[in-house]
């Protein structure tokens, strides 16, 4: 079907009065029709990510419904009901969403679809952080789940990631299958779908029960290590950055000591619009600085940010001049995997043959920490689903208790197995564990990082993100890999590329996947790959240098070729 003619049939089913205004909007104008109808919103591990609006390339209930209907249609074939393992007469799914705009309908049009296909639907009350729908699959032995969300994008997109019954994101096959349903379905004529209220009055739709909430927040506070020497009368800056963590969050802390919590009020409730930070993302300053600002004006030396679904936490700490240095994901993942090391060490919990699991984009300077402790490390694809997915194979084993940290560089720690998914509502309350042990000792994280730094080397990292819009973005994107990988370059900014790993050919025992990794003279390592949820080609540089000023030198060098040659 070509892109006017199903412009022209989404004109003559669409119902909802601001999709029509819309595509009325669009007629005649070729090139907006193009870009919302020239594909589909493209279906992968990380489930559905996109602009919200009308169109096969928008998020709206019709690409919502059309994914959900291939999604029963994959739990109908492959979840044996009445088995020991499901004893229900029909399948399950447990629902949550975010803060952002249409995460409500989106959930409730997702309820609705799977109730019609006579899978049960257990659905959160109100807005929950991620790792609250991946502790709930597994809390009631659910066959599946969704949570609706865009995590840290702009406001103009929404997203649906997919679960599977281990509570991890599914898997490379089951996404693959999960297609393969969804392509089969047509957006108008094919999609069960029943009312959410008649849903909810027959019993197909049930809400999740608030002790399911207790027992999330009990499995986190069980991670605590709690020193005894330390002071939790600590001020801390939260800010769930209009989205999802403010209730768990702050529950959390609270529960275990943290009292002195401030957040600033414009960005303490929900707000899909996101309006005092249009780029929800607390990887980056811009930002941050509402909750900066609060805590110069308190002299709080701790601030916390979680994004918009609540499983990353972005961190500031005062420097002791009235500035404040941000914390990258790899320097924190490095901070709390030594910190739970030492003090689990010093207390006695440290488990035999412990294990931890990081990704391959993720600092090598874990592997160096890792040693002094007598840690394993396995290195998994980038995406948290791995980690957890880690987790499960120990778990299988009988091992579980083996794992005790996870972390990937883009802001994601769990350390424990009560989830399977990166869990900020954690990593939010280890982190303030970590401040205030160190505090009470006189030693700021920045003094600690430092000290690290000292001890294992001066290993850099950085991200670089490229982006190419539309479909000629696509395009770009994809020619560029390929000739990566079919016309490697000798040297990279000048330092000679001694070995490249083509990870779609396969690395050990790893997935096949689309990255590169070159590894070059003197401790220089690059990974490059396309996002896959949103256009952008992704370089991870990872640099050992003799000091903090030459591995910021190695990193900019590297930037300045790729910003080139991606131009």
């Amino acid at each position: 079907m070509g892109r006017t003619e199903n412009f022209e049939r989404w004109l003559a089913h669409v119902k909802e009065a601001d999709l029509l205004e819309e595509l009325e909007s669009i007629r005649g104008n070729e090139e907006e029709i193009h870009d919302r109808f020239y594909r589909e919103l493209e279906f992968g591990t990380g489930g559905l990510r996109g602009v919200i609006g009308a169109g096969t390339y928008r998020m709206n209930v019709y690409t919502v419904a059309k994914a959900t209907q291939g999604y029963s249609n994959y739990l109908t074939k492959t979840v044996k009901t009445g088995s020991a393992s499901n004893p229900s007469s029909s399948a399950s799914v447990a629902i949550a969403y975010d803060s952002r705009n249409k995460s409500d309908l989106f959930a409730m049009t997702a309820a609705g679809v799977f109730a019609a296909n006579g899978i049960q639907v257990y659905l959160y009350q109100e807005l929950m952080p991620t790792p609250c729908l991946s502790y709930a699959v597994r809390a009631l032995c659910c066959d599946g789940g969704i949570v609706v969300t865009a995590s840290h994008n702009p406001a103009k997109y929404n997203g649906y990631k997919v679960y599977g019954s281990d509570g991890c994101q599914i898997t490379l096959e089951a996404a693959e299958a999960i297609l393969n349903e969804i392509d089969g379905v047509d957006v108008f004529d094919d999609v069960k779908s029943v009312d959410f209220e008649q849903g909810c009055e027959s019993g197909a739709i049930q809400f999740i029960d608030q002790n399911v909430t207790t027992g999330f927040i009990d499995a986190v506070s069980e991670r605590a290590l709690n020193p005894s020497e330390i002071d939790k009368d600590v001020s801390i800056v939260y800010t769930p950055l209009n989205g999802t963590g403010r209730y768990p969050v702050t529950r959390c802390l609270r529960e275990n000591g943290y009292t002195q919590i401030t957040i600033p009020a414009e960005q303490e409730m929900p707000d899909g619009n996101f309006t005092t930070c249009p780029y929800p993302n607390p990887e980056i300053r811009e930002a941050l600085e509402v909750g900066l600002k609060k805590a110069k004006e308190i002299g709080s030396d701790l601030l916390l940010a979680t994004d918009p679904d609540c499983d990353r936490v972005g961190v500031a700490v005062a420097k002791g001049d009235g500035e404040y240095q941000l914390i990258s994901g790899n320097q924190m993942g490095i901070l709390l995997f030594d910190y739970i090391c030492r003090t689990r060490q010093a207390n006695g919990t440290m488990p035999k043959r412990p294990v931890a699991v990081t990704t391959i984009v993720s600092t090598k300077m874990i592997d160096q920490i890792a040693k002094h402790y007598g840690v394993e490390v396995k290195r998994v694809l980038t995406g948290f689903k791995f980690i957890g997915e880690q987790i499960g194979f120990l778990e299988e084993q009988g091992e579980e208790d083996r794992y005790i940290f996870g972390f990937e560089e883009s802001y994601g720690y769990l350390s424990g197995g009560h989830v399977r998914d990166k869990d900020g509502v954690n990593a939010s309350l280890l982190i303030c564990e970590m401040f205030a042990h160190y505090k009470a000792k006189g030693r700021s994280l920045i003094q600690v990082l430092d000290s690290l730094y000292e001890e294992y080397g001066y290993f850099q990292e950085s991200l670089q993100s490229i982006t190419f819009e539309g479909a000629s973005g696509a395009k770009k994107m994809a020619d560029l890999m390929e000739k990566f990988r079919t016309e490697p370059p000798a040297d990279i900014a000048g330092y000679k590329v001694l070995g490249v790993k083509d990870y779609e050919k396969g690395v050990g025992e790893l997935p096949r996947s689309n990255v590169l990794e070159f590894n070059m003279e003197q401790d220089v390592n690059v990974l490059v790959r396309p996002s896959g949820t949103e256009p952008k080609i992704k370089m991870y540089y990872l640099v050992k240098g003799s000091s903090e000023a030459q591995g910021k030198s190695i990193v900019s060098s590297l930037e300045e070729y790729f910003t080139n040659v991606c131009g």
